[in-house]
C-alpha cells in the first residue's frame, strides 16, 4: 500500500521571524513562522508566502483570518499568488492566508482563550496567551511591510456588504481605500486595538477590507477583493497593468455604528445591506416566542446599512444593523 502524499512542500522553510532582505529575489517562497507552542509542546506555525521581484519596490502585506471564521480572504490570497508573475514584479508581496491558526482549527472566531485578538493589537511581549500571540505576529511579521491590506468578513449570525475601513483623512490610506472599488467606505482612524491600528502606529499605511459573510467562500467577494489588490499593485508601480475602474463610486461614510436591541426575542431585520434608510423608518421587529409583537426598532438617523444580523434568536443587547452615516 502506497504512502499518502506529503501535504507540505519539502522546500518550505521554518523560521522564527520574517526578514524580507533574506528572501530570494525573482521567485515565490513559502515559510512557516514559528510563533508559539501549544499545550503538548508542539509548535504553532503561521503560513507565509513571499513573492519578491528582481527589482526594488515596496513591501505589500496581505493578511486574512485574523478571526478564525473569516475565510473569504484566505481564497483571495491563494488566488493572488497563483496569478502573480514574479518576473514582472517590482518589490515584494507577502501573503498570510491565516493569521489566527488556533482559532481556525477550533472553528471559532475568537482566540482559544476567548479573546478577540483584533481588539488587543499589538499585544504584549509578556502577557497572556492571546497577547503574546498578537505581539509576536506584529513584531516578527508585520514589521516588514510598507503597506497592509487586512481582509475580514462579518461574524457568525451577521452579513456584510463589501466595505472598507480606512483613515480617510490620510491621503495615502484614502487612495488605497478608493482603489478597492468597494460599495461603501467608512472613515475610521483605526486606533482601537486592531491589526490595522497597530500597523499604523508602526508607520505602515493600512486598510481593512470587509468581504462578505463568515465561514464560507463567496466567489463575488473574492473576485472583488482580488481586483482591489491588483489595483493597489498597479498604483504602487509594482506591476504593469491598468487600474480597474469602479462601476459606480462608493458611498463614503464619515462614521458608522451598530444599533442594538434592548430586550430579547425573535428578530426580523427589514432592510438589506447597502439599502438606504431614513430617520424613524422601521428597520426591525422583535416578537416573543408566541409570535406577539414586542417592539419595532426605528432608524435613529438617515444612513446606509453596512451590515446586519440574520440570526432570528436575539438576546438583550444583540446587534440589529450596522449603520453608516454619510
Amino acid at each position: 500500500m502506497e504512502s499518502p502524499p506529503l501535504l507540505l512542500k519539502e522546500d518550505t522553510q521554518v523560521i522564527r521571524e520574517l526578514n524580507l532582505q533574506e528572501a530570494p529575489s525573482g521567485r515565490i517562497t513559502r515559510y512557516w513562522v514559528h510563533l508559539v507552542t501549544n499545550g503538548m509542546g508542539m509548535p504553532t506555525y503561521v503560513p507565509i508566502i513571499v513573492a519578491k521581484g528582481e527589482e526594488d519596490g515596496p513591501a505589500l502585506g496581505i493578511t486574512a483570518a485574523v478571526h478564525g471564521n473569516e475565510l473569504n480572504g484566505v481564497s483571495v490570497i491563494q488566488r493572488l499568488f497563483r496569478e502573480l508573475d514574479v518576473r514582472n514584479l517590482k518589490g515584494t508581496v507577502v501573503g498570510i492566508p491565516v493569521v489566527n491558526i488556533p482559532s481556525l482549527l477550533a472553528n471559532q472566531r475568537e482566540f482559544i482563550d476567548g479573546t478577540d485578538i483584533n481588539d488587543i493589537m499589538p499585544g504584549k511581549a509578556k502577557g497572556n496567551m492571546s497577547e503574546v500571540y498578537a505581539y509576536r505576529f506584529v513584531n516578527r511579521v508585520v514589521k516588514e511591510f510598507d503597506y497592509l491590506v487586512d481582509l475580514h468578513t462579518a461574524s457568525f449570525g451577521r452579513i456584510n456588504s463589501y466595505y472598507i475601513r480606512a483613515d480617510m483623512d490620510n491621503p495615502v490610506t484614502r487612495q488605497m481605500a478608493l482603489l478597492q472599488n468597494a460599495e461603501i467606505v467608512v472613515n475610521n482612524a483605526g486606533t482601537d486595538g486592531t491589526l490595522r491600528g497597530a500597523a499604523g502606529m508602526m508607520g505602515i499605511h493600512a486598510i481593512t477590507l470587509e468581504l462578505g459573510n463568515p465561514h464560507t467562500f463567496q466567489k463575488n467577494y473574492i473576485l472583488w477583493g482580488l481586483a482591489g489588490i491588483h489595483n493597489l499593485m498597479v498604483h504602487f508601480s509594482m506591476t504593469d497593468s491598468e487600474i480597474e475602474q469602479p462601476t459606480k463610486p462608493p458611498v463614503i461614510c464619515r462614521k458608522s455604528y451598530w444599533i442594538y436591541t434592548d430586550t430579547g426575542g425573535i428578530l426580523t431585520v427589514q432592510p438589506d445591506v447597502t439599502d438606504f434608510v431614513r430617520a424613524n423608518e422601521r428597520i426591525a421587529t422583535l416578537r416573543n416566542i408566541f409570535g406577539d409583537m414586542i417592539k419595532d426598532y426605528l432608524a435613529p438617523e438617515d444612513g446606509i446599512v453596512i451590515g446586519k444580523s440574520v440570526a432570528p434568536v436575539n438576546q438583550t443587547g444583540g446587534r440589529i444593523v450596522h449603520l453608516g452615516i454619510l
